[in-house]
Formats: C-alpha cells, structure tokens, sequence
C-alpha cells in the first residue's frame, strides 16, 4: 500500500484534487472532515472543547467563528485545542488505515501536514499549488473571510514555495478541472497504480 498525503496552503484546492484522486478510486482521509464532525453537533468533542473554552458551545452545537477568534490570536490557546482535536483525529486515522488496509493506496488530506512534521509518515507528497493571485481570490470569496484574517492563517502556514519545494509531485490548480484531473491521473500511473474510469 501507497500512503500518499495530500496538503498546500489555504485556497489551493485541496478538497477538488481529493475529491479527483476519490473518484479515481483511491480511499481518501480527510482531516477537516473529521475535524467538523467532531465539532460539529453532537460530536465527540464538543462538550470537551466547550469546558475547556467557555462561552464557544451554546445548546449542544460549538460556535466556531467564536473558537477561531480565540485560538487565531493565542498561540497558546491554539495549542490546547489541539491537545484535544488532534489524538481523536489520529484513531479516526487508525480506523481508517484499519478499514482500507488491502487498498493499493490511500489519500491523506492533510492541511498542515509539513508544519507538524507529518509528512514523514508518508510514501509521498503531493502539493496542490497555484499563483497567489488566484489563491488569494478564490480565499477572499469565502463567507466569513477578511484579508486579515487570510494573511493570519497565510502567517501559520510554510509558505507555499517550501511546500513545493518538499513536495514528491505537484499539482497545478490554476487550470482548467479536466487539466487537473490529468495531473491527479498522471501521479497515479507514475505510481503504478491503475485509476477508476
């Protein structure tokens, strides 16, 4: 089995190229999904993370907006958070591995993957790219988003150069879909391994 962790910075396009190499056949992990469900209402974490930051849980459902302008500000905030998220994000990812261990690969979408050093856990590493201009619109177009709080998260993340730099392949995103799809396919015959139709 092929472990391949896909991540690049915010607004890159992460969740499309995994969503190509899915339908391509390969079993995709992605982690800001299992993060939302653990979040989201009645998740696992939910009481958790409310007694630990009072104020961001109202009836059962956690205020997210309200959770970023704590832990976005506060290093140390951010941190704890973390210390909650990230164990129950790994037995997610060990039930997952467990789940699809006969697949010839598997994809990891993983955001953050080079900040946490994660990325020596995997075969190889895909980075999804495209020109600042092009990231920092499709990120602008977001509900909720401000050009500061885009620069603080840009402020976060390996700038996206490293990343390509550290990168085993890199897609291009700035294309049209069909010609990124090619990309993802072109990575999975380089691989040996034969996509979906």
């Amino acid at each position: 089995m092929i472990k391949i962790a896909l991540t690049g910075s915010i607004g890159m396009g992460k969740s499309t190229v995994a969503a190509m190499f899915e339908r391509a056949g390969v079993p995709v992990f992605d982690a800001d999904a299992i993060v939302r469900s653990l979040q989201g209402p009645g998740g696992a974490l939910v009481d958790r993370i409310g007694e630990r930051f009072p104020g961001t849980v109202r009836d059962g459902v956690l205020d997210r907006a309200r959770l970023a302008g704590i832990v976005l500000e506060d290093p140390a905030q951010l941190g704890e958070l973390e210390s909650i998220v990230h164990p129950a994000v790994y037995d997610a990812r060990v039930a997952f591995l467990d789940k699809h261990r006969d697949a010839p690969a598997l994809l990891f979408d993983i955001p953050l993957l080079f900040e946490t050093g994660g990325d020596k856990e995997f075969d190889k590493v895909v980075v999804v790219s495209a020109p600042a201009e092009i990231q920092r619109e499709r990120v602008l177009h977001r509900a909720g988003m401000t050009p500061e709080r885009f620069q603080s998260i840009l402020d976060r993340q390996m700038p996206d150069e490293e990343k390509r730099r550290r990168a085993d392949f890199v897609i291009d995103t700035s294309g049209d879909l069909s010609t990124t799809e090619a990309q993802v396919r072109d990575i999975l015959a380089c691989l040996g391994i034969t996509a979906a139709r």
